[in-house]
């Protein structure tokens, strides 16, 4: 029976029937797949700086151009509160001195977390204020990743164990964590062997490693997040400008009541200059948001002045250093629990490198860093943080002083509470001050917003704009109550984890270009690539430096879409190749400012041509970087 089965006729005819079959099943023309993806989104120019200048000035002229909100300080706190309002519907106005996120923002440790430190102090110091802390940002971090998907995603973090004991310990720890996040949880955290945990992080220290406990949280690209939130403010209607300072505030006559606020009492007027061309002039408003965040004191003084007034603020000093990428896994951070003087430490990978941090340093009370001035890294504060990474690291790894390709300094704006001690002989170290945020009403009609970290800023900015609708009885000016929760920023609509592919074929640029575009733009991608091909920029693109992703289309499109207006607004907060690589940025430093130069109409353009001086920032801007393979030295000679 088989035999007959199985026959040579029965298998020649069941062959040539699949045969045939095939062969009409795949007659006809080829058909491409159809592709489910969205077609690239419209591009969308923003108004121009003078359009914007324009309408702070108008503001004076009508009581129907006044603003209803002007915010003061453009970091994460006030581009979040510009973006809160507007999309209620509310009048906005912001200005910055410098440029966005110039001072702290641009200088955080890279994280989006709920704190495993702070859970620790909330646990061991029964500090209900630090569990309040830690679960707020653990709910904010879920909203976060979810706001711009494109700049922020989880990463786990491994934190190595060298004591048995220490084994439930810390992994109890992380469940906490896990179980405070609740569904929002990214991800369970897990116990590894010693043996995982060296295959997992292979410069990890071996000796007398026990194992590991590995949780995740959230890491993102915090000035280029800054940007996107000023970018979908001013599409929700805000306008922002960037070096524009207020200079004074005209304060109302007690005896009149011809100001347009809620009471005689409250601000109405700042004057505002332009820094760029230093001109000066009235802006409107019916009520100031103050989000300087360390130098919230200084505005406090002009808005109300009182010689007796106790600071809000207290600046905390944190360095960072920059290292070369092999120092830590692409996928994985390192979290060093306890340091010599009981500090916590990261060792994490950020934008193809690994940064380590950070110091947390109390600024002297009696002389604050003042405003407008960049706090430079210490060689002592370096030195701290490259011996903390080399009791991390395995031996054989031989960390270097010569390794530091950056090192930069913020300073945190951290409130002083009552335990705090501000004019005592002995006060409270800074890592022991809660990260929380205050929102102070002033006499005036001001309102501060202090402290808090870049996780919390949108909780900050809804708790603001509340308080300012309130105060100030503008129920009647909203549309709406906050919208951020589900608000996404601009650059998500059209994004997806494979876009950087659909960059590269259509396109024709580099893997690597095409990612980083993907990653740090979104969908605003697709318009970097249209204005290259409209400039006639060839493939493989110009890169800035050979090592790094950044190129010549990236930085025209800051200066045309992004109010980049000085060298070091590109080459650190649009790009943050000045972060990575201070050499690198160096080296780019002069073709950046050609460029510049041709876009701006710039006289005498070029670094050894004239606009190698402050007047252009990069010189103030460089000196804040560290003395390794990238040295402020080194590009201050460039200038010469």
């Amino acid at each position: 029976m088989l035999r007959k089965v199985f026959s040579r006729r029965t298998l020649a005819i069941a062959t040539g029937g699949t045969a045939l079959a095939y062969c009409c099943i795949n007659s006809g023309p080829v058909q491409a797949p159809q592709s489910t993806l969205p077609p690239p989104p419209p591009s969308w120019t923003p108004p121009s700086r003078a359009e914007m200048l324009a309408s702070l000035r108008a503001s004076a002229e009508s009581p129907d151009n006044e603003f209803d909100l002007l915010v003061v300080g453009g970091g994460a706190t006030g581009a979040g509160v510009a973006l809160d309002a507007a999309s209620r519907g509310l009048k906005v106005a912001l200005v910055e001195r410098n440029d966005f996120s110039s001072g702290t923002s641009s200088k955080s440790t890279k994280l989006v977390h709920g704190g495993v430190r702070y859970l620790q102090k909330a646990v061991f110091e029964l500090d209900y204020d630090q569990y309040k802390l830690v679960r707020e940002a653990l709910h904010e971090r879920h909203i976060f990743l979810q706001t711009a998907p494109y700049l922020s995603h989880m990463l786990p973090i491994m934190l190595p164990i060298y004591k048995h004991w220490q084994v439930p310990y810390y992994w109890a720890g992380c469940k906490l964590y896990d179980f405070l996040a609740g569904k929002q949880n990214i991800q369970s955290s897990y116990l590894l062997s010693k043996s995982r945990a060296l295959h997992s992080f292979p410069t990890l220290n071996p000796n007398g490693l026990v194992g590991a406990v590995v949780y995740y949280d959230g890491q993102h690209n915090d000035s280029r997040m800054n940007i996107a939130l000023v970018l979908t403010a001013i599409a929700h209607g805000a306008t922002i400008t960037n070096y524009t300072a207020l200079t004074s505030l005209v304060h109302p006559d007690p005896t009149t009541t011809t100001t347009t606020s809620t009471t005689p009492h409250h601000l109405s007027t700042a004057l505002i200059t332009d820094t760029l061309t230093s001109q000066t002039f009235p802006v409107r408003f019916k009520c100031l948001i103050n989000a300087t965040g360390p130098h919230a004191d200084t505005l406090l003084q002009l808005a109300d002045p009182d010689p007796e007034r106790a600071p809000m603020v207290r600046q905390s000093r944190g360095v960072h250093i920059a290292l070369p990428p092999y120092y830590a896994p692409r996928r994985m951070g390192l979290i060093d629990p306890k340091t010599e003087d009981g500090r916590v430490v990261f060792l994490l990978p950020w934008e193809g490198g690994t940064i380590a941090g950070t110091t947390d340093t109390p600024v002297d009370a009696p002389a604050p860093a003042p405003a407008g001035e960049e706090p430079m890294a210490q060689e002592e504060e370096i030195r701290w943080v490259l011996d903390e990474v080399k009791r991390c690291l395995a031996p054989d790894v031989g960390v270097s002083r010569a390794d530091v390709l950056s090192a930069w300094c913020g300073l945190r704006p951290l409130v002083v509470g009552p335990s705090a001690s501000p004019g005592g002989d002995t006060p409270t170290p800074t890592q022991s001050l809660v990260r929380s945020h205050v929102i102070h009403v002033s006499p005036s009609g001001m309102i501060t917003i202090v402290g808090g970290k870049w996780t919390t800023y949108r909780e900050m900015a809804r708790e603001t704009v509340d308080t300012a609708v309130r105060v100030h009885g503008l129920e009647t000016r909203v549309r709406s109550g906050c919208v951020t929760e589900t608000l996404q920023l601009i650059g998500s609509a059209g994004w997806e984890t494979g876009l950087y592919l659909r960059l590269a074929e259509r396109y024709g640029i580099e893997t690597d270009v095409a990612r980083h575009l993907a990653d740090n733009y979104g969908d605003r991608a697709w318009t970097i690539c249209a204005l290259a091909e409209s400039m006639g920029i060839p493939t493989p693109w110009p890169r800035l430096s050979p090592r790094y992703p950044y190129t010549t289309p990236e930085l025209h499109y800051t200066l045309k879409h992004e109010y980049a207006h000085t060298p070091t607004d590109v080459l650190f907060r649009r790009m943050r190749l000045g972060f990575l690589d201070a050499r690198a940025a160096g080296e780019a430093m002069g073709f950046v400012v050609d460029v510049m130069g041709r876009e701006r109409g710039w006289a005498g353009v070029g670094v050894r041509g004239g606009q190698g001086d402050g007047r252009w920032g990069w010189r103030r801007g460089w000196s804040v970087f560290g003395r390794g393979r990238g040295t402020a030295e080194d590009v201050e000679d460039k200038g010469e």
